[in-house]
Formats: C-alpha cells, structure tokens, sequence
C-alpha cells in the first residue's frame, strides 16, 4: 500500500477510540437523561397523581351523599 492510501483510511485504533468516546459520551448522557427523570418528571408525576386521587375521592364522597339521599327519598 502506499503512503497516501495508509493516511486516507483510519487505522482500527483510531476507530476503536472514536467508539469509546461516543459509548462514553452515551452513558453521560443517559445519566443525565436518568437525573432529570428522577428530578423533574417524577415528582410532577407524583403531584399530580396525588390531586387526580383527590379530586376522584371528593367526586365519590358526592356520588356516596347523591346516593344516600336518593335511597332515602
């Protein structure tokens, strides 16, 4: 091979280090992507789950008093 054909094709440890930095840079990322599940979308997710529960509980309380008073008429 020549010399110019050597230099235009990239070696296999160039290669090799490419994919280690993109592997490393996707486990950052992932990491990053787990954090912000954990710190934002979680908790958003709890707190509205937890007026949702409330709202159907104060919806049932008033199907529980419509009920009642329909028994009783």
């Amino acid at each position: 091979m020549s010399d110019d054909t050597q230099k235009t094709k990239p070696s296999f440890e160039k290669v090799g280090r490419k994919l280690d930095e993109a592997a490393q840079k996707l486990d950052q990322e992932s990491e990053k992507v787990v954090a912000y599940l954990n710190d934002e979308v979680v908790p958003a997710i709890r707190t509205r789950s937890t007026k949702a529960l409330r709202t159907a509980a104060e919806q049932l309380a008033k199907l529980a008093d419509y009920m009642d008073r329909e028994r009783s008429s």
